[in-house]
Order: structure tokens, then sequence, then C-alpha cells
């Protein structure tokens, strides 16, 4: 299928990412503020937007579904994952030096002092596991950024809504109307998201997960429906009521990182009973 192709690296790493998502929504902020998106103050996350926003088709989307969603990248534990992601790192980056197992720490760690459950804290250390994709050779663009449904008109609480003209569904009639290929109130499960690590991550973890879990899981990057409001002509009574549960964990996703270093040494034993207690020895990938 085609894409269009950008001229220039949307981003260095996912570091780079990750610190942008925590200045966009940090708390206080008002909310004039955040959804003021400069290109020229933000050149490399226009630039990332354009290429997500004009290559992230249904067509492609539904690909990468049937792709990733067979899950034959072969067996593997949680926490072998964890240490695969840590070859994310970028050495040469000057803003941090944490490990991508001590950020995922971070989050769970501050969920776990707020006494939540223990398959809340477990959700916590396993939300971004799917950047493996990475990894696995898929760009950026398709691993991370705010995520949206496609087939259907496209939001304008959707961070650069503008480059949406990029995407060849911007002229495919069927596709921008208010429903697009859904029905009314149809349920986000039926609905499919633009392709990214909260899609593959739920899809890899969903028969070992409690529900609100899944939720947070799959859709703690949908932030123009968990914060805006968007897509509600979508959503099912439950879907509404499961999204509470997003909207507890996005600020811990949010906000921990920049926290006190965690101790990987001393910590390990209990995530790896927590781990134990909800999915087997290794699981398809």
């Amino acid at each position: 299928m085609d894409t269009v192709q950008a001229q220039t690296e949307p981003l260095e790493n996912i570091e780079e990412w990750d610190d942008f998502i925590a200045s966009r929504y940090r708390e206080g902020k008002d909310e004039s503020e955040f959804r003021n998106y400069d290109e020229k103050a933000n050149p490399s996350v226009a630039e990332f937007y354009s290429q997500n926003h004009a290559n992230q088709t249904l067509d492609f989307v539904l690909a990468k579904e049937k792709e990733f969603g067979a899950l034959k990248k072969g067996k593997n534990s949680i926490w072998a994952a964890a240490d695969y992601l840590n070859t994310l790192i970028d050495d040469s980056d000057p803003d941090t030096d944490l490990s991508q197992i001590e950020h995922l720490l971070q989050t769970s760690e501050a969920i776990r002092r707020d006494g939540h459950p223990r398959w809340f804290i477990l959700a916590g250390f396993i939300h971004d596991l799917g950047k493996v994709l990475c990894l696995y050779g898929e760009p950026q663009w398709a691993v991370v950024g705010d995520t949206f449904p496609v087939g259907c008109a496209y939001s304008d609480q959707i961070i650069f809504p503008q480059y949406f003209s990029l995407n060849p569904d911007s002229k495919v009639s069927e596709y921008q109307s208010l429903y697009g290929i859904y029905e009314p109130h149809c349920g986000l499960d039926k609905v499919h998201l633009s392709w990214g690590h909260d899609e593959y991550i739920y899809r890899v973890t969903r028969n070992y997960m409690p529900e609100p879990a899944q939720y947070m899981l799959r859709y703690h990057s949908f932030y123009a429906a968990h914060r805006h409001g968007a897509y509600r002509h979508l959503m099912t009574e439950h879907d509404e009521n499961m999204f509470e549960w997003v909207r507890k964990f996005n600020p811990y996703d949010l906000y921990s990182k920049g926290a006190a270093k965690p101790n990987l040494k001393e910590l390990k034993p209990f995530y790896e009973d927590l781990i134990a207690e909800f999915f087997p020895a290794e699981i398809d990938w």
C-alpha cells in the first residue's frame, strides 16, 4: 500500500516523544495552553504528526491489525519484553539516563503508593511494552502518538487536525461522514483506531488482564476521547463507564516521569511475583 514519504526524521528517540506528552498535558495547565499546537515551537512533533496523519489510513490499520494481531512474533515473558524494550535507550540523549524498565516502574510505583489494586499496578508496568514495535522495524508514526478512529470523520480535537488533508482517506466521502463505516453507539470494540503500541499491548495481554486494565492499555493514547469528549457518538454506556478507569490511569502515565529513580534490584522480586500472578511464564507476541 502507498504511504507518504517524509523528508525529515520526526523525532530522534522515544524519550523525546515521552517528554513532549508529559509537558503537553501537565497538571494545572490551562485548557487554552495545551490546545495551542505551534508547528514552529515543536517542529519535530509537527513533522511526526504530518507522517502519522498522512499514513494512518483504514487500509493500513486493517493490515497492521491482521499482521500483529496474529501474535506470530514468538513467545516471550513480560519481563524479557521489558528488557528487550531497554534497547530503545539512546545513549546520546542528554535529558534522561532512565532505562525503559525504570520509566515503567516509575508509573507502576506511583500507582502502588496510592493503594490501587494489584492489576492496576501491573497495567502501569506493562502499558508501554507495545513500543517493542519499534524494534520490529515499525516507524515511530506507527508506534506512538495520540490515537484516533479511522473510517469516519476526524475530530478537530485531535492534535494537528490540518494534517489529515494529506491522508488519502480524507478524499473518501464514506469515511468522512460523522459515523463513517460504523453504526451509532456501536461500541469502541467495533471501531478501528490508528495503529500503535496501545492496540498491540492490548492484543498481547487481553486474555490475562481484567477489563478495566484492558481499557487502560488500549485507550491511554486516545486523548480526543478521554480528555476532550470526542467520539461519544460511537461509544456505548459501558465504554463511558470503563473510560473512568482510563482517566484514573492517565495521570500516572503522564506525571510520574521525573520522580526518583527506582531501585530495580529491590523492586524486581515484587514485580516478578506480580507478573506471575496474572501471566504464564511466556505468552505470544
